[in-house]
């Protein structure tokens, strides 16, 4: 592949059609609009979809993406270390639409925030909580000390447990109706 490993949204409009674009975001934030033709792998999910990638790597570049461009860097690099090429989309889906570009949106889908911003929820509520029942409870104070050390972890370490908690949560999980992971192997491998 001569692509860069990331790619502005006009460079991969231009050469669309080459690519085998892959969305490492949760099903859920797939659901809400993805770029056209793109197969949904989680990026907790990329190990396990290995075989499948590298068969498709062969027939065409891999265009790995998700909300902001982060965790298709992050694939990028994760499937470098399994031996499979691949560019990452920059600014990601976010940028892409912002540009213009097309977005495929399933009918009924519903609207998820994407995880970062849901992480950013979840952490700032439990410092707040933490701190306010640390009023009334003074060992509570400790829950937001616990949050504070497992952001620093996650920035240290480029990993996080609570955006991995947070996609097992009902409003991720893909609708009814999405093609399971199993059937975007098939797919990804054929």
């Amino acid at each position: 592949m001569t692509t860069p490993t990331a790619l502005t949204p006009g460079q991969t409009a231009a050469r669309f059609g080459e690519f085998t674009v892959v969305d490492v975001r949760s099903p859920g934030e797939y659901a809400t609009g993805h770029l056209p033709g793109a197969h949904n792998v989680p990026l907790d999910r990329l190990d396990e979809a290995a075989g499948a990638l590298k068969a498709a790597a062969v027939r065409a570049p891999l265009l790995v993406v998700c909300a902001s461009g982060a965790r298709s860097a992050k694939g990028c690099a994760q499937l470098a270390g399994l031996g499979i090429e691949a560019a990452t989309l920059e600014g990601g889906t976010s940028a892409w639409a912002a540009a213009g570009h097309p977005v495929e949106r399933p009918a009924g889908a519903r609207a998820v925030w994407p995880m970062d911003r849901q992480v950013r929820l979840a952490a700032g509520s439990l410092v707040v909580i933490g701190f306010l029942a640390g009023f009334a409870w003074s060992p509570a104070h400790w829950l937001s000390g616990a949050v504070g050390a497992g952001l620093v972890f996650s920035g240290v370490t480029n990993t996080c447990g609570m955006a991995a908690l947070l996609a097992k949560l009902p409003h991720n999980r893909p609708p009814k109706n999405a093609v399971s992971l199993q059937q975007t192997l098939q797919r990804l491998a054929n």
